[in-house]
C-alpha cells in the first residue's frame, strides 16, 4: 500500500535522487510535496527530519534520510528489483556509493565555495583536493559500464545523479567518461518516469505553497 511508504520531497532538490530510486525499485509510494518557505520547516516535517531537508522516506513507520542511505535502503527493502549488489559487486558498490556521498560531495561543495585547502589542511580533508577527487571518479566510471560492474545497481542512482548535476551546473567537468556514463543512465525508463513526475510537480509546488 502507498501509505506504507511516504516520500517527502521538493522537485527542485536532491529529492530527484529519491524519486528516481523509488521508480527503479517499483515500490508503491505516496508523495508529500514540501516547499522551502513553509512546510519543510513546519513541526510536522521536522518530526520526520529535524534537519528540515529533503528527501526523506518513511517506510513502515521508520524514517530514512540522506540520499545515499535511501538508495541503499530501498535496494534492500525491495530486493525483487535487483538493485542491491551481488557478492561480486559489493566492494565496488559500497566503495563508490560512499565515495560519492563523502569525499566527492565535500570536494565539489568546497570547490564551488572557492575554498582550496592548503597542503597542510589537505591532510585533514578526506578528498585531498578537488582535482584528485574528480580524477578518481573518472577512473571509477571508466572501469565498467556501471559503477559496480556490468549491470545497473542502486549505487548508479546516486553516483549518476552526482555526475548528471555536476556536469549540468558546472561543478564537474564535462569529461567524455562522465557524459557517456550518464547517457546510459538517462536512457532508463525509471529515470524518465521520475523526471516526468518531478517536472510535473514543479508546477504544483507554487500552488501548494
Amino acid at each position: 500500500m502507498a501509505d506504507e511508504l511516504i516520500f517527502y520531497t521538493n522537485p527542485m532538490s536532491r529529492g530527484r535522487i529519491g524519486r528516481w530510486m523509488l521508480e527503479e525499485s517499483g515500490a508503491d509510494y505516496r508523495t508529500e510535496l514540501l516547499d522551502y518557505a513553509s512546510t519543510m520547516k513546519d513541526a510536522a516535517y521536522l518530526a520526520v527530519n529535524p534537519m528540515g531537508k529533503v528527501p526523506a522516506i518513511v517506510h513502515k513507520g521508520k524514517v530514512v534520510t540522506e540520499c545515499a542511505a535511501i538508495c541503499a535502503y530501498l535496494a534492500e527493502a525491495f530486493p525483487e528489483a535487483g538493485l542491491a549488489p551481488t557478492p561480486e559487486e559489493r566492494a565496488d558498490y559500497y566503495r563508490w556509493l560512499f565515495f560519492a556521498a563523502g569525499p566527492l560531495e565535500q570536494a565539489v561543495t568546497n570547490n564551488f565555495a572557492k575554498f582550496d585547502p592548503s597542503p597542510e589542511q589537505r591532510r585533514m580533508f578526506g578528498y585531498g583536493n578537488y582535482a584528485l577527487a574528480v580524477d578518481v571518479l573518472e577512473q571509477a566510471v571508466r572501469a565498467h559500464p556501471y559503477i559496480a560492474g556490468d549491470r545497473f545497481t542502486a549505487a548508479d542512482v546516486y553516483v549518476g545523479s552526482a555526475i548528471g548535476w555536476g556536469t549540468q551546473f558546472g561543478t564537474l567537468p564535462k569529461r567524455d567518461a562522465f557524459l557517456d556514463y550518464f547517457a546510459r543512465l538517462t536512457a532508463r525508463q525509471a529515470y524518465q518516469r521520475a523526471t516526468e513526475k518531478d517536472d510535473a510537480a514543479m508546477v504544483a509546488i507554487p500552488a501548494a505553497g
